[in-house]
């Protein structure tokens, strides 16, 4: 195959028709040093613009419980083979959610996304959970996008009709390569989750998490089922190396192999709302911006556990590459805020290392001196957990 100016141009003509590349192709766009990394991404680039213009959507989680989780995911600092050094929290309060919704609506974030660790949630916490999102929806025009867990139909349904727009349930790796990073639960009970949320009328969120040891095959076959399952939002997570988890050191990943990836996703699934997700600080390093031009979303204020670049870097950032946020207020009235504000913010270093938050970040809301009884009610026992 000629990787000359016209196999770039029907990358873009193939992306803008909805078409993707076949499996081979996307390998070679991982590894082949003849495909050169600056017209793949100006390739990518103009399916993404044609798609989703020059806007960014922000992201912004709720850690909502920290650890009591009984699965062991290898990549995981909340699981319970893991011996990070993580401060483990109940369920948090309706009045903290609330209120850290409302401080994620006045960063800018369009997306509020509230994440719950364990296997999955209980018929009562499930109604715990719609009674927030009701709240929420109430007072802040945000998309609500939840994490519970393993979910069949009525679970999904019942967050439908309280109004989540969206269910995140990652694939993280290919069903070749699952029982190497899992083995409490398998990719098809993840698989089902994805379809029941379908079914109930959610929109689907699921992605990868790369570096996990997988083969290049492995983060293309994940590609292309999510684009079979049709989901609409895809977050490329590079592995956030975490002292005491079972998988520590990211493998082979550098800056260009990361950005070969999000374009390839980005051909693979042209309409999706394509996430540089955990890792990218680390990973991309002085690269970093560059993975705007395949992607147009991604997270501030850092990731579940791990703690990112400050909130006025990154809408520095967006703002210098000539990106405007999708959001209620503009970039220059998100950074004036800023301005006023002293954020949390981690050197990227080499991709080698990470920062755990503290309590006080993962919980920023928390002001009321009952919390630890509120924790002690709230706790569930294993059955009730996500």
């Amino acid at each position: 195959m000629a990787f000359d100016r016209s196999f770039y141009l029907n990358l873009t003509e193939s992306g803008i028709a909805g078409d993707a590349p076949d499996a081979d192709t996307c390998v070679q766009l991982l590894q082949s040093p003849e495909i050169e990394l600056l017209p793949l991404l100006d390739a990518a680039f103009q399916v993404r613009r044609h798609f989703h213009g020059h806007e960014v959507a922000v992201h912004i989680l709720n850690n909502a419980q920290n650890g009591h989780c009984p699965e062991d995911c290898h990549y995981c600092a909340q699981a319970r083979t893991s011996k990070a050094d993580i401060e483990p929290y109940g369920l948090k309060s309706d009045d903290e959610v609330l209120e850290e919704a409302r401080v994620a609506y006045e960063s800018g974030a369009y997306r509020y996304c509230m994440v719950f660790a364990g296997r999955g949630p209980s018929k009562q916490r499930l109604e715990r959970l719609a009674r927030q999102v009701r709240k929420i929806k109430q007072n802040y025009p945000l998309q609500i996008c939840v994490s519970p867990g393993l979910m069949d139909d009525e679970g999904t349904s019942i967050l439908k009709d309280a109004g989540v727009d969206r269910l995140n349930h990652n694939l993280n790796t290919s069903e070749r390569h699952y029982p190497k990073i899992c083995t409490t639960h398998t990719y098809a009970d993840r698989v089902r989750t994805l379809e029941a949320a379908k079914r109930s009328g959610l929109q689907m969120c699921s992605g990868i998490i790369v570096g996990m040891g997988e083969a290049d095959e492995d983060v293309v076959d994940v590609a292309r089922t999510l684009r079979s399952l049709e989901a609409s939002s895809i977050p490329v997570n590079f592995l956030v190396p975490i002292p005491g988890n079972q998988l520590e050191q990211p493998a082979r990943l550098s800056p260009t192999y990361c950005l070969r990836v999000l374009c390839m996703y980005r051909f693979v699934n042209p309409q999706a709302e394509l996430r540089a997700a955990a890792g990218r600080e680390g990973h991309l390093r002085s690269m970093e911006v560059m993975a705007l031009y395949p992607a147009n979303s991604l997270f501030l204020d850092g990731y579940l556990n791990t703690r990112g670049g400050s909130r006025e870097r990154v809408l520095q950032m967006i703002k210098d590459a000539g990106f405007e946020i999708k959001s209620s207020f503009s970039v220059d009235e998100m950074l004036d805020q800023e301005a006023q504000h002293a954020s949390f913010q981690v050197d990227p270093g080499d991709g080698q290392g990470s920062i755990l938050k503290t309590l006080e970040e993962l919980r920023p809301a928390n002001q009321a001196s009952d919390i630890a009884t509120a924790d002690q009610s709230s706790a569930t026992a294993p059955s009730d957990r996500k």
